[in-house]
């Protein structure tokens, strides 16, 4: 009887040796130089993989007599992949070519068709879906103001956040999510809190006039955050930070992409308490405010992709949004959004393209009454959009897009006589043609036409971007017209601003213009990238509030023409070994007509930097980021009277500078551990004042990320 079990384990070892064979081999640069660490799997079967030694040798089992095609990667070098032969038992080496940087692998969508982004013609900014975990950002302010120089997040009246990007405020500056847009608005800026960026695959930034495009609001610049969609069969994430000040953020997503459906859902929860900023002070006086509103957000979207056919792919996506701010003890803020489409795109033949969607978006304010537990809504602005685009591709490489939108735009606010409401109805027609007669040059030229109801507007902007490469370097310079057309609230606001004074709305209020001129040099050598852009902006008509003594109160008004000019560089490198930089500075200047006060804050000087080092080793994998902002003094006209301009002060912002470390260590399977120092260098204004950050010195924080689907994958 033993003898008979001994026989059967044998016969059935053969079978499963006989059942496998092993592939062994290097992995190596176009020099023969090892890559250590480099992946090999296999791409009929995504759990099987390895990772090459020291010496960049690898090994891999392989189940069956089957054909099987292996794939080598490694950061900084292009894939490759090689078919093997059922049963192969010889060397198989891989020679990875170096990849230049990753503007070669990836696609933006800013000028409304696909390009690669060494191929766009107008210089487009994108932060990457690894850039956002570096930075470790608590909210999209952070965010930008780490990634980008020369824009700067402060608050306003109220404490309400405001925005100022190269000297366009909120009002001109759009945030889109997947291309729509946000309602609501606050002191001109949307709510930036509705932007959660656990979901983002990457944000494209355009700075300059994109008005040809995407139409008002649009004059100062486009900020579009793209969601990111599922890779894996099935993912589930969860994740939790904590920091100083109680500041605490959970969240998860569950994400499929079997067959023809791909779905993504996720949940994010934000609180944060109250900041005291005298703590740990002997000033009587530490500020305009000494205390910063504690809040609460929760933030749920849902996004669905079905692939009906092979040329036919349906997307819907639905969103709701719920914030609570701490602003006394009786009241409470809330704001509410619940936001919804639905979008269709069918490849009709290779050479031509439809989409068609429609947009809902409704945001309202309400207060929270504590004593009597009431919750009164005094906003609602609600948003139905329907848009239509349409490319067909010349010769395989011209392309043609053409496309409308209209939008029903109803607003009810305390802001107007006896909380009363508005609505209107805005259309627009746009055409663009993407020219590329040479593999060195690109030619692009778009026309919109825009017609506003309320304002009985209608408006024309153009656009023409020119790109020429010679050899390692790209040369850009590109026209925009911009324009943003006066909001309800400004043709028929009717309110007493802090029981102080009134502000009154005016319907004759022409639309803001502007001719944006921008030139750039890029230079891509290896792993280093080099852009150097100057742009100039004529701001005609722009809209702002300016006292009338016949009404004894301040009234919107069209203001004298403005220049805005100024200059960016950037540089960075990425190498094999792990390391990265960046380094990005802004000079921007504001020109106003002797005379007018200066009321703008736009910082002059901006800098940016960040040193990282990633590595991935077998079982381990470590990240650890530096990064920095530093952003000059700045001098301005405040007001002291509201009652004319005469009765302003000057007054001087200090510039300051903020580090941050953060160190990100990926454990076992899908755990990711980060701790975080924030103002690494203890900064601590002298005073608070809106534009002054609103740190009270050096932080902490420590974060816990866990992909579950990463747990059952064999190694």
């Amino acid at each position: 009887m033993k003898l008979l079990v001994l026989s059967l384990f044998g016969l059935l070892f053969t079978l499963q040796t006989q059942a496998q064979y092993k592939i062994s081999g290097t992995v190596s640069d176009v020099a023969g130089q090892p890559l250590a660490g480099a992946v090999v799997t296999v791409k009929e079967q995504p759990s099987l993989g390895t990772v090459a030694d020291t010496e960049g040798h690898y090994e891999i089992t392989l189940p069956g007599k089957e054909t099987y095609t292996l794939c080598a990667s490694f950061v900084g070098y292009e894939p490759a992949s090689e078919k093997i032969a059922a049963g192969q038992t010889g060397p198989l080496n891989f020679r990875l070519a170096e990849r230049s940087t990753m503007m070669d692998q990836v696609v933006v969508t800013a000028t409304r068709t696909p390009k690669l982004l060494k191929d766009v013609p107008i210089v487009t900014r994108v932060i990457s879906e690894a850039d956002i975990k570096q930075v470790d950002a608590t909210h999209v302010g952070d965010l930008l103001q780490s990634e980008l120089p020369g824009i700067e997040f402060s608050y306003s009246m109220n404490q309400q956040v405001s925005l100022n990007m190269s000297g366009f405020g909120g009002n001109s500056v759009l945030f889109l999510v997947d291309g729509e847009r946000l309602a609501g608005e606050t002191l001109d800026n949307v709510d930036y809190s509705r932007l959660n960026l656990d979901n983002v695959g990457r944000i494209e930034i355009v700075k300059g006039a994109v008005s040809s495009l995407y139409g008002s609001n649009a004059i100062g610049g486009v900020v579009n955050l793209i969601s990111r969609e599922s890779r894996e069969p099935w993912s589930v994430n969860l994740n939790g930070r904590y920091g100083a000040h109680n500041e605490q953020r959970y969240g998860g997503s569950v994400g499929f992409n079997q067959g023809r459906f791909n779905s993504t859902t996720n949940v994010q929860y934000t609180s944060i308490d109250a900041i005291d900023l005298s703590k740990g002070t002997d000033n009587a006086e530490v500020g305009d405010y000494s205390t910063i509103y504690g809040h609460t957000a929760l933030n749920i979207k849902e996004r669905l992709v079905v692939t009906a056919t092979e040329g036919l792919k349906f997307t819907a996506r639905a969103g709701y949004f719920f914030r609570e701010r701490d602003a006394s003890e009786s009241i409470k803020d809330r704001y509410r959004s619940f936001s919804g489409g639905l979008k269709g795109n069918w490849a009709i033949t290779p050479s031509d393209d439809l989409e068609l969607s429609y947009a809902f978006d409704q945001y309202d304010k309400s207060d929270y009454l504590v004593p009597t537990s009431r919750d009164v809504r005094d906003y609602s602005n609600v948003q139905h959009t329907l848009r239509t685009l349409y490319n067909h591709t010349f010769a395989g490489k011209h392309i043609l897009t053409v496309g409308g939108d209209y939008m029903r735009d109803y607003l009810m606010s305390y802001q107007f006589t006896d909380n009363g409401s508005h609505t209107q109805h805005t259309a627009d027609a746009f055409a663009q043609f993407d020219w590329n007669p040479h593999r060195r040059f690109n030619l692009i030229a778009g026309l919109r036409f825009d017609h506003f109801s309320a304002a009985n507007l209608s408006h024309l902007s153009p656009k023409l971007g020119v790109m020429y490469k010679v050899a390692n370097c790209s040369l850009r310079a590109s026209y925009a017209g911009g324009f943003r057309a006066p909001t309800l609230k400004e043709m028929y606001m009717d309110f007493y601003m802090g029981n102080i004074f009134m502000i009154y709305g005016n319907p004759e209020l022409k639309a803001e213009t502007s001719h944006n001129f921008s030139l750039s040099a890029e230079y891509l050598k290896g792993q280093h990238s080099f852009t150097v852009t100057g742009f100039y902006n004529l701001v005609d008509s722009r809209i702002t509030t300016v006292w009338n003594q016949e009404l004894d109160g301040q009234v919107y008004t069209n203001m004298s023409p403005l220049q805005v000019a100024g200059a960016e560089a950037n540089a960075s490198g990425r190498y094999t070994c792990g390391i990265s930089w960046r380094v990005s500075y802004a000079y921007t200047r504001e020109m106003i007509e002797r005379g007018q006060p200066l009321l703008s804050s736009t910082r002059p000087h901006a800098a940016t930097a960040r040193l990282a080092y990633d590595k991935q080793w077998k079982n381990y994998g470590l990240n650890v980021s530096l990064s920095g902002r530093w952003l000059s003094a700045v001098t301005c006209d405040v007001y002291t009277e509201v009652t004319s301009y005469e009765q302003t002060v000057r007054q001087t912002y200090p510039g300051y500078t903020i580090w941050k470390l953060s160190l990100t260590q990926h454990l076992w399977r899908g755990m990711d551990l980060t701790l975080a120092v924030d103002n690494l260098f203890n900064y601590r204004p002298d005073y608070y004042y809106s534009n002054s950050p609103t740190t009270v010195g050096t932080t902490c924080s420590v974060g816990l990320s866990l992909n579950l689907e990463q747990f059952f994958k064999s190694k």
